[in-house]
């Protein structure tokens, strides 16, 4: 599941990792405690618009930057979720000892041939009864 408190927390991280700023510096000039500014950058806690409006400010970054820079990491988190939903799942082949009835050709059932498939560790043997 995707979270957007956490896509919105590592991109306002990233924000201020570019500009070499503390998260002491950020949260006072923002006005928000260094502890919740915290929890918002990890994606524990959501932010309002209003802390978003001054974290942004502290950041000198407009929102609409912060929220493109969220939907294009939104987009990428949704395409590799779809690809991982829809990647074949590659289930172990285990050795089975069957046997199996041969058709010819025109779809009439060989009684008289039967064929044995062994399927031990590493090789495959076809046995004709």
């Amino acid at each position: 599941m995707i979270l957007l408190r956490r896509l919105l927390g590592d991109v306002l991280r990233r924000q201020r990792q570019r500009q070499g700023r503390t998260l002491r510096e950020v949260s006072s000039s923002a006005r928000v405690s260094l502890g919740y500014l915290s929890e918002v950058e990890r994606g524990q806690k959501e932010a309002s618009s209003e802390l978003l409006s001054a974290i942004c400010d502290a950041l000198d970054v407009r929102m609409s930057e912060l929220m493109r820079e969220v939907s294009d990491e939104l987009s990428l988190a949704e395409l590799a979720e779809s690809a991982a939903a829809t990647a074949p799942v590659h289930a172990p082949v285990r050795p089975m000892l069957n046997s199996i009835s041969v058709t010819s050709m025109t779809g009439v059932p060989v009684s008289t041939e039967r064929v044995t498939i062994k399927a031990p560790a590493e090789a495959v043997d076809v046995v004709a009864a």
